[in-house]
């Protein structure tokens, strides 16, 4: 085995163009992510990134024409499952449980633009 890769360094989703306010509405403060600043390089293609409290990245990048990744998905490690469970119902997101893993709390949502989202729970 290689040891070329150490780790994924952030996940990329699209969004139309304008999504800049509803990315931070829901990456921000829905899931919790803070805003990280983009290069000047790259403020002008639009989007936004975030990050986790450990450091991972998410980057909401335009793409237009725009179409959803229905099937391709990030996945998060979550803590307090049912409460982001809750938040995200009571907020109007989409939450579809899949009990398929053994040992493994999971459900899927979609973002603001329709892209798939996993969210997991490691049994102890």
């Amino acid at each position: 085995m290689s040891d070329w890769i150490q780790s994924i360094d952030h996940v990329q989703v699209a969004a139309p163009p304008g999504c800049e306010p509803e990315a931070r509405r829901y990456y921000g403060e829905l899931l919790g992510l803070r805003e990280l600043i983009k290069p000047d390089s790259l403020k002008q293609q639009g989007g936004c990134w975030f990050a986790s409290a450990n450091g991972q990245q998410l980057h909401v990048g335009v793409q237009h024409p725009f179409t959803p990744a229905r099937k391709a998905h990030p996945a998060f490690a979550i803590t307090r499952f049912d409460e982001l469970r809750a938040r995200m119902t009571e907020l109007g997101a989409e939450v579809i449980d899949d009990s398929a893993i053994a040992g493994l709390r999971r459900f899927f949502s979609y973002d603001p633009w329709g892209n798939r989202l996993e969210f997991v729970e490691r049994s102890a």
